[in-house]
């Protein structure tokens, strides 16, 4: 019997997570969070207000069954027609920190809010999960929800060999746009999301240098246009990726490849799911950057500032493969080869910017307690090395096979199993979804005989 959960991270899968199972009347919950204020996580924490959503408020709602939740919240505080607007992340953040802080006031004794950092947790007929600082907590059972890893560094990049000052791993860092002069060059590797939230930082801080974002493709996210309605499929497409490519552009010369990709939504993780790791391997060689820039877009504000940036000569954007960086007195030289030539280049820059966005192979994390479980075989890479293996319940699988029934993972670290699973829109499902098992609440109305 589970009476007690502890939850590993307070961004939004965790702080949905213990909001849920109190909705559920379920176990009491406990929110282990390392940083200063749960809630929030890196993409709501550690945004600036020059950020956006990516998502029309009216899909952003934190409830699957009360989709209309964050625009009443919206219009509550003045908000004058939010649903298709795209307001911004720290807005966000502030609905996540009073869903939690209500959450704390109405469940009394049922909610705990922990600061700590989680090192390991040790699983036998209940949980132990060890803190940094020499400290336990023990529950029934466990939920991993630590969100995005950080980036790896670029390849031919050796952060060892560069300063801290020249050099930022961290794109959401403090000290990204500090000491930057306007004769200043940035290179920003990775032209995804990542890249568009420094690039707007940079200028909202003042920034008037040139940026350069290089990455191997040169993709740029799409931009989103209002809404239009249209008929939707009824059925699940194919999953062999050479049939989706030609059904997709089939469907988009119909319909336009906005909707033809939006109308996915629905079987995406059933289609994933079924998809052998043969054909998620071709997927993931050769269609995850065009999906990518097609299924993650831009606020129509975003694009367009974007787009002044480049036409200004401030933003450049350019396709290639970084193979070396060399710290001098005057900035770092970089060496790459541009798409689809042989002869490399140098380009001077006074700093670097990790923007290649978050990574989940388990084998490169220096996350303490994803190493120490896999270390014990407790956890396991999934097959395409996108995060943490678990099963379609959430329940983490072990380096023998064995699904674990008291250790769980939620939010982007689960993506390979689920792949749609970095949105709003999936996480609140998924977390839903565990909390009404770890609740006995999925046997309500016959769910599950």
């Amino acid at each position: 019997m589970i009476r007690h959960v502890a939850i590993v991270g307070a961004g939004f899968a965790g702080t949905l997570q213990a909001i849920n199972l109190l909705r559920h009347d379920g176990p009491r919950a406990v929110l282990i969070e390392r940083t200063a204020r749960p809630g929030r996580g890196v993409a709501y924490g550690a945004a600036h207000p020059s950020h956006l959503l990516n998502v029309r408020a009216g899909n952003m709602s934190a409830f699957p069954d009360d989709p209309g939740h964050f625009v009443r919240w919206l219009e509550a505080r003045g908000v004058a027609e939010p649903a298709g607007s795209f307001v911004r992340r720290t807005v966000y953040g502030e609905y996540l920190e009073q869903l939690l802080t209500a959450a704390r006031r109405d469940g009394a004794d049922r909610l705990e809010v922990v600061s700590g950092d989680v090192v390991d947790v040790i699983v036998t007929d209940t949980v132990e999960l060890r803190l940094a600082d020499g400290g336990s907590i023990t529950a029934d059972a466990a939920v991993i929800a630590v969100g995005n890893l950080p980036p790896h560094d670029p390849p031919g990049l050796d952060a060892g060999a560069l300063s801290s000052a020249r050099y930022k791993a961290d794109p959401w860092g403090s000290t990204t746009a500090e000491g930057l002069s306007d004769d200043d060059v940035v290179m920003v590797v990775g032209t995804g999301l990542t890249m568009v939230d420094v690039a707007l930082m940079l200028d909202a801080r003042g920034f008037r240098g040139r940026i350069v974002a290089l990455s191997r493709r040169g993709l740029l996210p799409r931009q989103h246009e209002p809404p239009v309605a249209w008929s939707k499929l009824d059925e699940r497409p194919p999953t062999v990726a050479s049939a989706l490519v030609r059904d997709l552009r089939t469907r988009a010369a119909a319909i336009g490849w906005r909707n033809a990709v939006d109308e996915l939504r629905p079987f995406s993780q059933a289609m994933w799911a079924n998809a052998s790791d043969a054909e998620r391997g071709r997927f993931l060689r050769h269609l995850r950057p065009w999906w990518d820039v097609h299924r993650h877009r831009l606020a129509p504000d975003v694009a367009t500032r974007l787009a002044a940036m480049r036409d200004s000569g401030r933003l450049e954007v350019v396709a290639g493969k970084t193979l070396a960086f060399v710290e001098r007195d005057d900035g770092i030289a970089v060496t790459w080869r541009p798409r689809g030539e042989s002869a490399p280049r140098t380009t001077l820059v006074q700093r670097i910017v990790n923007g290649t966005g978050p990574q989940g192979n388990l084998s490169r994390t220096d996350e303490p307690l994803l190493r120490a479980l896999v270390g014990r075989g407790c956890i396991r890479p999934d097959a395409a090395h996108l995060g943490i293996d678990v099963d379609p319940r959430a329940a983490t699988v072990a380096a023998d096979g064995t699904a674990s029934e008291r250790l769980f993972a939620i939010g982007p670290i689960t993506r390979g199993a689920f792949w749609e699973i970095v949105a709003v829109p999936d996480i609140r499902g998924q977390c839903w979804d565990l909390a009404r098992r770890l609740s006995n609440a999925h046997w309500v109305g016959g769910e599950g005989l």
